[in-house]
């Protein structure tokens, strides 16, 4: 996948007063690492930074900061939020090689009708909704399809069975349950008390 270009300001004052400024000037203090890469203090505009991360891909972007004079292949990691309002507060953005696999989270698409189960009045039960894989960052997936149509009632879908992408390999317990199946909750009948029915009314012959 292409990497998106970020432009990233250097040489950001570290001072608590100095990153609010930069907070109430709408950009976002971050810190490049990695790679044996020194940690190198950065701050990026905040619109910029969503528009970038506005994509299918999300928080697995690949980003193509550039920092000054150089360029950091770097996905955006640590996302700090403000607890009320929920803006980002701080960005680490870790530097990545295109030859070497790294650990990410991806989410699972359910796709499919499990028309046996469903004929059984069972019900699906999704259990997982992301998983870990490792792979190049450029053929990190947007996301995992679990096809469901081939479900039979008792049964599940397991990590180990799901079909990766080439290049890519799951890192969690294959044995994890990603999706399962479960009997129908039936409703419990309404009891009525003893007492109750003694005080009901019976119509005269």
């Amino acid at each position: 996948m292409p990497e998106i270009t970020l432009d990233a300001e250097v040489g950001r004052p570290i001072g608590s007063s100095d990153t609010r400024r930069l907070r109430h000037e709408g950009k976002i203090p971050g810190v490049i690492y990695g790679h044996d890469t020194a940690p190198i203090p950065v701050a990026v505009d905040g619109k910029a930074f969503r528009h970038a991360l506005s994509g299918e891909q999300g928080l697995n972007t690949l980003l193509d900061l550039v920092a000054g004079s150089k360029h950091y292949l770097v996905l955006a990691r640590e996302i700090q939020r403000h607890p009320v309002r929920g803006t980002v507060n701080h960005v680490d953005f870790q530097v990545v090689s295109r030859t070497q696999g790294i650990e990410v989270e991806v989410p699972l698409q359910v796709l499919g009708d499990a028309v046996e189960v469903r004929h059984h009045d069972w019900e699906v039960d999704q259990q997982l909704f992301s998983v870990h894989i490792k792979a190049q960052p450029d053929k990190i997936p947007n996301s995992i399809t679990v096809d469901i149509s081939t479900l039979t009632v008792g049964s599940a879908i397991r990590i180990s069975d799901l079909e990766l992408p080439e290049g890519v390999e799951a890192t969690q317990d294959p044995q994890t349950i990603v999706v399962g199946t479960h009997a129908a909750r039936v409703a419990a009948p309404v009891k009525v008390e003893a007492e109750v029915l003694a005080e009901t009314p019976t119509e005269e012959t």
